[in-house]
């Protein structure tokens, strides 16, 4: 209601896959909307993209990957997770002129419990974005 009341709806895309969603939906939703992101990007627009939040992302994925009977790791998350969304937040990119100038922004957003950011999933997206 308050993009619709300040007019951002006219330049916002809103990917959205709830807790609800099968975990499947949940797992693809942020490449979806990453795409969509790039194609701005790619076009010579300026882009921002939040992801809100990995964390849930992350469980989706766990979800899954038990569900294939992959091995899990720490926390039971595969161990391929930090690889899942390091490629997904190194997407974000500034574009040279000769690519059109166009920017793509990536904000993600984890979810801690009762603030602990030395959890694993906090801990790999800070590791991520630090630097």
């Amino acid at each position: 209601k308050k993009l619709e009341d300040a007019g951002a709806m006219g330049y916002t895309i809103i990917v959205s896959a709830t807790a609800s969603e099968a975990a499947a939906l949940q797992f693809v939703a942020p490449y979806a909307a990453c795409s969509m992101g790039e194609y701005f990007r790619d076009n010579g627009k300026h882009a921002l993209i939040i992801y809100d939040d990995l964390s849930k992302h992350a469980v989706a994925y766990r979800q899954i990957s038990l569900l294939l009977r992959r091995p899990p790791g720490r926390e039971a998350y595969p161990g391929d997770v930090f690889y899942l969304h390091s490629r997904l937040l190194e997407r974000a990119a500034k574009m040279s002129e000769e690519k059109g100038g166009g920017s793509l922004t990536a904000l993600p957003i984890i979810e801690t419990q009762a603030g602990d950011v030395s959890a694993y999933i906090p801990t790999n997206v800070i590791s991520i974005t630090d630097g």
